[in-house]
């Protein structure tokens, strides 16, 4: 009996407590969803999961008689409707207010903004900015999305235990460590959304347990997907707690099975072996159980090769947009000398390469500057080099031995530059800054020292990068003033 509620507490049907020198056992699931469960089962039993034909089934061969198939209809067509509700996939009227995601009431944070009229959205954030910077020169109308929903091309999901001990995935709540469930999301890449499905249905076919980070028990931990909007390859990131994977190959049968099953053409499949105890996604080690462990895309004419590590915009179609803005920014004629500075894997560097005499690019993510030495080969650029350092210290002895630069483009983390980092590139005195900022308060900061300098700010154009949330991109475009 014991071993009996043993099992049933693996699978999360009971939970067990002390009173006194007792083991107390209660139930966590009611008669009502034992049931649907097991019924379920049987379904995949008896009719490999296809529900219509579990249907027809019973319709053309139990005798249900007419009552009972007007109450079946009645059930089926409130299913529909709620189905209908929860999606809101609809978004043939621009700018539609009112878009919801029932998650939001569980209490996910990913889109705070959701269900404000996009126009009002991107009101509010162009306000931001000219609130924020506005003293130190013109704020452009900022660049929105014809259609904000369903940008992003890169997807975390984490594995967990869902209702009946099934494994399921999803995204962290807001302010908590609890895993809410994820079938859709108005801001995924909706073949991510299909792809993810797939992964799971394979994981559940090869029986593996998700990752309990209390009892340091399971497998699975994270899934990462990517994929290149241009070229449609996608990337599957399977992140594991321990190195063997069970049944690897027939994992991946299943997966491009599935994701066959649901129209999606899976480019690479990686594990990548995380075994600490931390809330960082990826491991150290990886494995390239199918594919060549990369997938392409094209940005600004530029194709990049991109690896589970690497650093890419989320949203293509407004990093077009954010990029060209920046090398327009820039006014090259093709004679500068240009430092890319917190460069990536050196998107913005080569993009402006054609218009550019040389083009230096610095970053200290060493993983992320090979990336870019084999993206500027990849793409015939040889008037590029990249080196892996720190941006500060990097420019600070660069300006110190005499060096110069036409132009600099400079796009920091979140917190900004530092005084250092500015101090070197009053130095270098080059004619342009162009400062891509993913954090406005932090931006208006370092102008006042730019400014305190001798660079004056010609104007600064917000670029709505993440619609739905809080977050606003600037293009800040700086001359140094005559002297």
């Amino acid at each position: 009996m014991l071993n009996f509620l043993y099992r049933l507490e693996e699978k999360g049907w009971v939970k067990s407590g002390k009173q006194g020198n007792h083991n107390i056992y209660a139930a966590t699931v009611t008669q009502r969803a034992y049931g649907v469960w097991s019924m379920r089962q049987r379904l995949d039993t008896l009719f490999g999961g296809d529900l219509a034909a579990a249907v027809r089934a019973l319709v053309s061969e139990s005798g249900c008689g007419q009552s009972e198939l007007e109450q079946a209809m009645k059930v089926l067509e409130e299913k529909h409707l709620e189905a209908e509700e929860y999606d809101l996939y609809d978004l043939r009227v621009k700018g539609e207010r009112n878009m919801d995601c029932k998650l939001r009431a569980k209490n996910c944070g990913g889109c705070p903004l959701l269900g404000l009229d996009y126009a009002e959205q991107l009101k509010q954030k162009e306000a931001t900015v000219k609130k924020l910077l506005g003293k130190y020169g013109p704020v452009n109308a900022i660049r929105g999305m014809e259609n904000p929903y369903h940008y992003r091309n890169k997807v975390i999901s984490t594995f967990t235990t869902g209702w009946g001990g099934k494994l399921t995935s999803g995204i962290y709540a807001a302010n908590n460590h609890k895993v809410l469930p994820v079938e859709r999301c108005l801001l995924q890449d909706e073949v991510l959304d299909k792809t993810m499905e797939a992964v799971r249905a394979a994981a559940i076919a090869c029986r593996y347990q998700p990752y309990n980070e209390d009892k340091g028990t399971g497998l699975v931990r994270h899934c990462l997907l990517r994929r290149g909007v241009a070229t449609g390859q996608v990337m599957v990131v399977l992140v594991t707690a321990q190195a063997v994977l069970p049944g690897a190959k027939n994992f991946v049968r299943a997966l491009l099975a599935e994701a066959e099953k649901r129209g999606v053409t899976v480019t690479t499949v990686v594990q990548n072996v995380n075994p600490r105890k931390t809330s960082v996604v990826l491991g150290d080690a990886e494995k390239v159980l199918y594919g060549k462990g990369y997938i392409l895309d094209t940005l600004c004419g530029k194709t990049y090769a991109l690896s589970p590590r690497s650093f890419y915009q989320i949203n293509h179609s407004q990093t077009e947009v954010l990029y060209g803005l920046a090398v327009e920014a820039a006014h090259l004629t093709g004679k500068e000398v240009v430092l890319d500075a917190y460069c990536g894997i050196g998107t913005i560097g080569l993009t402006a390469a054609d218009h550019a005499k040389q083009v230096v690019g610095v970053e200290l993510n060493r993983d992320a500057v090979q990336d870019a030495i084999g993206n500027a080969k990849h793409n015939g650029v040889k008037n590029a080099r990249f080196f892996a350092a720190d941006a500060t210290r990097w420019i600070s002895e660069a300006a110190a031995a005499g060096e110069r630069a036409d132009v600099i483009f400079m796009d920091p983390p979140r917190e900004g530059s530092t005084p250092q980092f500015l101090d070197s590139v009053a130095r270098m005195a080059p004619k342009r800054v162009v400062y891509v900022s993913c954090n406005p308060e932090t931006l208006a900061r370092d102008l006042a020292l730019l400014t305190k300098k001798g660079y004056r700010v010609e104007s600064s154009t917000p670029v709505d990068m993440f619609p739905q949330t809080e977050h606003i991109e600037v293009v800040c475009q700086l001359v140094l003033r005559n002297r």
